[in-house]
């Protein structure tokens, strides 16, 4: 009965600790995408305003 009692114990416990570790591999692929992606718009919005002069100072 002991031997059931901790397979059904770790049979219970392994799809919650993969979907746990699978949700944590979504979320950190989503934020990492989404700080590259600011990333690689900020230097383009850069290059773009420097292409047109608009980081000059007015005097």
């Amino acid at each position: 009965m002991i031997e059931n009692f901790w397979a059904n114990a770790l049979f219970s416990v392994i799809p919650t600790i993969f979907l746990g570790l699978l949700f944590w591999m979504l979320l950190r692929s989503i934020l990492h995408a989404d700080r590259t992606e600011r990333k690689v718009y900020a230097q383009i919005e850069a290059e773009e305003r420097a292409r047109l002069g608009l980081d000059k100072p007015v005097t």
